[in-house]
């Protein structure tokens, strides 16, 4: 088994040194059990790539196989730890930065009924960072969200756990005349400057599909990821945005788009870890804040 973890992590973390921290142990000692696990297959499992090593089918098809075996080892582990009548433990929680404001609330709760028993760490990441984080276990929960025009797909071997819904807006200065609606055209905002998330980001993506979608490619005027510091743009009359309902903020009007779009948030968790009396003492929190 262990050196079926040694595979499984060659195959999640890319390189042999990665593996070796990621389960703390040395590079030469990885290789080393590597090779025992390849004499014991009988069939090659590893190959050079270069300057590394990379899984040859075989040694694919081992991983996943091995993924099944971790997953069933997980599952017992969270089954004996749903007996126990504490609540304790280490939880890490990667979250993107509007949900992550809202932690602060989760750790009070968290600290009035358990004390200092669960131990919450906090790493902000966006989703394309935590979902790669929980799948290497970096974290635990992976806060992530979605759109209704734009699925995430999920690891292998996790589950979502839907902690709201809530409508995509366009945000307008409130002088604005589009204010005066209930609904807005995207088509009419065609010849207005954008406000954008950064190029690399889900929700910059989600702007130019919408857009597109309404007939045009918004011309950026700025780019951030903060949606507080986007509304604030906004409210000064450098342009309009896209914003979620959690972004509202006094000096901004926030109407909904005509061609309604919806950000689904979710926590993600690796397979029956809500099984865990810590982390599921989290995601009630989550869902409650």
């Amino acid at each position: 088994m262990r050196r079926l973890r040694l595979l499984h992590a060659l195959s999640v973390h890319g390189t042999v040194t990665a593996a070796a921290e990621a389960l703390h142990v040395t590079s030469p000692a990885v290789s080393q059990q590597l090779a025992a696990l390849e004499r014991e297959a009988g069939v090659a499992l590893v190959e050079r790539d270069g300057r590394r090593l990379a899984l040859t089918r075989a040694g694919h098809v081992l991983a996943a196989h091995t993924q099944l075996v971790l997953d069933q080892l997980a599952a017992a582990e969270a089954d004996l730890a749903s007996l126990r009548t504490s609540v304790s433990g280490v939880v890490r929680i990667g979250a993107f930065v509007s949900v992550a404001a809202l932690l602060p609330r989760v750790i009070q709760v968290l600290r009035s009924e358990h004390g200092s028993d669960v131990d919450l760490f906090v790493h902000e990441m966006e989703p394309e960072a935590s979902l790669p984080a929980l799948r290497r276990g970096d974290v635990d929960i992976a806060v992530v969200h979605s759109y209704n025009i734009m699925p995430r797909d999920l690891p292998p071997s996790c589950e979502s756990h839907e902690l709201f819904v809530e409508p995509v807006n366009v945000a307008l200065p409130l002088s604005d005349p589009l204010v005066q609606q209930d609904s807005v055209d995207l088509s009419v905002l065609a010849d207005r400057p954008w406000i954008m998330p950064r190029t690399d980001a889900s929700c910059h993506e989600l702007t130019q599909r919408a857009c597109g979608a309404a007939g045009f490619v918004p011309r950026a005027q700025a780019y951030c990821d903060d949606f507080g510091v986007m509304c604030g743009l906004v409210e000064a009359g450098l342009g309009v945005a896209l914003v979620p309902s959690v972004a509202r903020r006094p000096g901004v009007a926030l109407r909904p788009l005509k061609q309604q779009v919806f950000r689904t948030v979710s926590a993600v968790v690796r397979n029956r870890a809500d099984g865990q009396p810590a982390v599921r003492a989290v995601l009630e929190q989550l869902r409650q804040v």
